[in-house]
């Protein structure tokens, strides 16, 4: 299998997210040496105050200023602890998300040939889809999903239900992005949109849409009226393919179908990152 990676939006926002979480421990580190420095400011000002009143005798001053030493020597700042090598949950999340595609990737990569092309990271004005894989079969978006909980499914609405090692439901929550988007929402935006662009331009491929549930606790509950096919893992991704006629692209076809995500995966990438619009 050719694997062709058209960017790595995970990737980026994993150094984001660490870029981030750096700045926030120079931050911290920061305002602890500026306390640190007025401390030492403060102490070495009663000292000086302290050892004149000595020198003059005022046995009375100096013992208010011995005390009030002892009492500022007291409140020492404490330093921040150590963040360094420990990633926020975020950071965490991300890295799940990226294992699990790369988990499905080389699972594909191991059971299909060459005439198959896994095209990774194509985005669109609607959103990023995962993986592309185009081969003799058809043309397939893939979402992958590294919930480890039961995913219940109903239409565009999806629910993670995760349980303890009794059995004990312990949280309840929906499956969604940053903008309210359940998986099968995040996946038929850009794959409309990318079947529409393919259409109006000589090559009316459908696009078969797959939702992995990657984490080996995956579970699949109850499912109704759902938007995308809904898997547990690479293997059912395999058969759902297996099943279907050989034949369906020409390798004129997959040549044209490729170039054609290339082309507009790049168009939306110059159009992000100069707001313009950029010749199709």
């Amino acid at each position: 299998m050719n694997v062709v990676e058209l960017s790595n939006h995970p990737g980026d926002m994993l150094g984001d997210a660490a870029r981030r979480r750096q700045a926030a421990e120079r931050r911290v580190l920061s305002v602890y040496e500026d306390e640190l420095v007025r401390y030492r400011a403060r102490v070495q000002t009663l000292r000086v105050q302290r050892d004149r009143a000595r020198a003059r005798r005022r046995w009375w001053p100096w013992l208010k200023l011995a005390l009030g030493v002892w009492r500022e020597k007291r409140g020492l700042p404490r330093p921040p602890v150590p963040a360094a090598g420990h990633p926020t949950d975020l950071e965490e999340k991300i890295r799940a998300g990226i294992a699990g595609e790369q988990l499905v990737a080389t699972e594909l990569g191991r059971a299909l040939g060459a005439d198959w092309t896994l095209l990774r990271g194509y985005r669109n004005r609607r959103g990023e889809i995962d993986h592309l894989l185009l081969g003799p079969r058809g043309l397939f978006a893939i979402e992958v999903k590294n919930l480890n909980a039961t995913v219940h499914v109903d239409g565009d609405r999806w629910r993670a239900d995760k349980h303890d090692n009794y059995g004990n439901l312990v949280e309840q929550r929906p499956v969604a992005d940053r903008l309210g988007r359940s998986p099968s929402g995040q996946l038929n935006g850009p794959a409309d949109d990318l079947e529409r662009f393919l259409r109006q331009r000589g090559q009316p491929a459908e696009v078969r849409r797959v939702v992995i549930l990657a984490h080996r606790r995956s579970r699949l509950g109850t499912v109704r009226h759902p938007a995308v096919i809904v898997v547990t893992s690479t293997a059912d991704v395999l058969a759902l393919i297996g099943a279907s006629p050989d034949g369906q692209l020409t390798r004129q076809q997959r040549a044209e179908i490729e170039g054609l995500i290339r082309r507009d995966h790049e168009f939306h990438g110059k159009r992000r990152r100069t707001g313009a619009r950029p010749p199709r």
